[in-house]
């Protein structure tokens, strides 16, 4: 796999040693997706995937999902 440039996001309430989401865009365009404390494993999805997983994150579809 050729080196990307992974993007983390921000810490949250966990402190700055909680795992966090890390996205790359592969030069195919993929979009690789891993957790900060398993680097070794990557979910790789389309494009049109992730526009559509954001989408449902930013109009709250998996508010249910979560704590409290």
């Amino acid at each position: 796999m050729t080196e990307l440039d992974w993007q983390r996001g921000p810490a949250g309430d966990g402190g700055s040693d909680t795992a966090r989401l890390e996205v790359a865009v592969a030069p195919d365009g993929r979009i690789h997706l891993r957790e900060s404390d398993a680097p070794r494993t990557v979910v790789i999805t389309t494009p049109a995937k992730w526009e559509a997983f954001v989408r449902g994150v930013k109009a709250g579809e998996f508010d249910d999902f979560t704590e409290g």
